[in-house]
């Protein structure tokens, strides 16, 4: 099999992301190499590739699910939202400045050429590329410089399938909708339609398929049914993070785990480890009370760390917080968070507001440059975990200096990342939670200092994430039309009607 297909959605959050990793995974079953693509991802939730450049986090599950090691022409442009209008721009894994949305535009020209080529890149060094869509391909407001949905498609003659969400109800209408308002030379890449999320009896959903089908002349796909307890991270970050696991603790009693939710919350994807431990609990709050009273808070990363710091001030977070590490309660900060949790923060970079003071909980400083930190760094764990093995990817324009208390991890390079100081903890590595060995050590460190029965149960995260991307798999097998999506990838979309509005009279 060789080709390419594009998943396209009916809107943000429908799923496009799990498919892509169901198909990558199904495909890589067959003995297919296949590699994810998506042109332009807009996310605070990113990882680090082998060589150093920074992605999508979505399209490093993805490329897991094709087993093949993440790269950065899987995701060529990366969009990290500062504010409500302006971004910060990544292009081919490296900081590329901040772009409004009206100077982004301006620069999608030349962005189309970075997009085709890692595409064409692709496609040359592997059999398949399943390809994702943002949004929805009917933003026709934005179809001009489109990069990443029809104008995508259409460069590169990609077959699509649109994906819809119908937990959330209207997806037959929007199937419908988002074709008709696509100009005529796009709709005829469009071959058919996914229903995702489907609770129910299908025979019910069978007289609306076969309605949209008489409108659009496109066939439904597959209807993939809902799907409880996968731990995947999610692309945005404000999409809540794994559901915690409903299996009791090795102890008595069980751990609770609040994670501060910050406006331009930052890899929170970071906590996926801790809600896949049974007995761990772990909620996203902006709750003063929530925090101060969990076993575990954890201050997660940031975007925006000088105006998070600002806004946890106006919550009465930071008084929480003050609370728990005056009572000796476990806090844990990690990139962003350890930043705001320190002494202060000098920003010339990020938010030009220049030294201004943080919590005052762990003794360091930090200093913003205009080059990024990107890692994949190990090492062992040191007043936390001493000695048990520990890797992590970084991502961060922050320096922080430590000036007292101790250091959290020991580097393999003879360095060292983070501070402890009584129970507050903070590192700059971002995934450390998902090696088991130091994520029970913390755990049970957590449990001492609580005065909880807890025992960790040995849950090996890495294999929990593969079983999640085989029930993905599975679910692609099971569900989806597997001869048509192949048909599609070798051969391309066939000879499909236009659909147009009807005009609505005066």
């Amino acid at each position: 099999m060789r080709g390419a297909l594009l998943v396209a959605g009916t809107g943000s959050d429908v799923g496009k992301s799990t498919v892509v990793a169901g198909l990558c995974r199904w495909l890589a079953r067959q003995g297919v190499r296949v590699a994810p693509f998506k042109a332009q991802n807009m996310a605070l939730n990113s990882g680090v590739t082998p060589d150093g450049a920074e992605i999508g986090r979505a399209q490093v599950l993805q490329a897991a699910a094709a087993g093949v090691p993440p790269e950065v022409a899987m995701n060529p442009v990366l969009l990290k939202p500062s504010g409500d209008r302006a971004s910060h721009v990544v292009v081919l894994g490296r900081p590329a400045g901040l772009a409004d949305a009206a100077a982004y535009q301006e620069r999608k020209a030349a962005l189309r050429t970075t997009v085709l080529a890692a595409l064409a890149d692709l496609r040359a060094r592997f059999d398949v590329v399943v390809c994702e869509g943002a949004g929805s391909p009917a933003e026709v407001n934005l179809r001009a410089g489109d990069l990443v949905n029809m104008g995508l498609a259409r460069a590169a003659h990609l077959p699509t399938i649109v994906v819809g969400d119908i937990d959330r109800g209207g997806v037959l209408a929007a199937f419908a909708g988002t074709l008709a308002l696509l100009e005529p030379a796009d709709q005829a890449l469009v071959a058919g339609f996914v229903v995702n999320r489907f609770r129910g009896d299908p025979a019910l959903l069978a007289p609306g398929l076969d309605a949209v089908r008489a409108a659009t002349g496109r066939p439904t796909l597959g209807v993939l049914p809902f799907l409880d307890g996968l731990t995947l991270e999610a692309e945005d970050s404000l999409v809540p993070f794994a559901a915690p696991s409903a299996a009791r603790p090795a102890g008595r009693d069980g751990l609770t785990v609040a994670v501060v939710a910050h406006r331009r919350l930052s890899n929170v994807t970071d906590v996926d480890a801790l809600a896949a431990e049974p007995g761990v609990a772990v909620r996203l709050t902006t709750s003063p009370v929530e925090v101060e009273r969990a076993d575990l808070a954890v201050v997660p990363g940031t975007r925006a760390t000088v105006a998070d710091l600002a806004a946890l001030r106006a919550l009465g977070i930071d008084e929480a917080l003050a609370r728990r590490a005056a009572a000796g309660a476990p806090i844990l900060g990690i990139c962003g968070g350890y930043q705001l949790l320190g002494a202060a923060i000098d920003d010339p970079v990020e938010s030009g507001a220049g030294r201004v003071p943080g919590l005052g909980l762990l003794p360091v400083t930090t200093r913003f440059a205009e080059d990024k930190i990107l890692a994949r760094p190990r090492g062992r764990g040191a007043a936390v975990g001493a000695g048990v093995p520990v890797a992590g990817y970084e991502i961060h324009h922050g320096r922080t200096a430590r000036h007292g208390g101790d250091p959290l991890l020991a580097r393999e390079d003879g360095g060292e990342d983070g501070c402890a100081e009584g129970a507050v903890l903070g590192t700059t590595w971002h995934g450390l939670l998902e090696g088991d060995a130091w994520r029970a050590a913390l755990l049970r460190w957590v449990a001492q200092r609580r005065g909880r029965a807890f025992t960790p149960a040995g849950v090996t995260f890495a294999a929990v994430r593969e079983a999640s991307l085989d029930r993905l798999g599975d679910l692609v097998a099971d569900h989806l039309d597997t001869v048509a999506i192949t048909r599609l990838v070798e051969h391309g979309p066939p000879a499909l009607p236009t659909v147009a509005l009807e005009r609505i009279p005066a």
